[in-house]
């Protein structure tokens, strides 16, 4: 059972930084480019080749690709259940968002951290954290992801049924 149920909620970034520092979870803010929202994928990864040469650089990633996901993809609820159960990576689950969100909820030994990303945040969850990850029913996402071996990028999922227990991302 968990316990240190005392929520907090914020949208300071430093606060919400400082919080998932302490569980080994990189969070922090980059810059917006205006990057048209029907852009290709060369030309998202372009406007922040800066940001991706840095982060490939301190983290080894060797792959980078964009995924963009819209309420009208025809495989939007399949996608969606993928990843709403408790799962780990054998390798961090690098994201920064284009444009769109997406809740990331993260479990440590004893407290569950749920973190709305929006445009301009970037997480890397390390391998092995318990997390679930929902883009809503209706999802509008655009995020750049960094791999350090794309094949070996696999969830596994662990059978507890905690995130039956927590709210769902129902934005719009």
């Amino acid at each position: 059972m968990l316990d240190g149920l005392d929520p907090v909620e914020t949208d300071d970034p430093a606060e919400i930084a400082r919080r998932l520092a302490a569980i080994g979870v990189r969070f922090e803010q980059w810059p917006l480019r205006d990057v048209a929202r029907d852009a290709d994928g060369a030309a998202v990864l372009a406007a922040f080749a800066p940001e991706i040469d840095r982060l490939k650089a301190e983290g080894g990633y060797r792959s980078v690709d964009v995924i963009r996901m819209t309420a009208d993809h025809p495989e939007r609820a399949v996608l969606r259940s993928k990843f709403l159960s408790e799962h780990r990576h054998a390798e961090d689950e690098v994201r920064f968002f284009v444009e769109g969100q997406g809740l990331f909820t993260l479990r440590d030994d004893d407290r569950v951290h749920s973190v709305l990303c929006e445009a301009g945040d970037l997480i890397a969850v390390p391998a092995g954290t318990r997390h679930w990850f929902d883009m809503g029913p209706h999802p509008h996402f655009t995020a750049i992801r960094l791999f350090v071996d794309p094949a070996g990028w696999v969830a596994n999922f662990t059978g507890d049924p905690i995130a039956d227990r927590f709210p769902r991302h129902e934005a719009p």
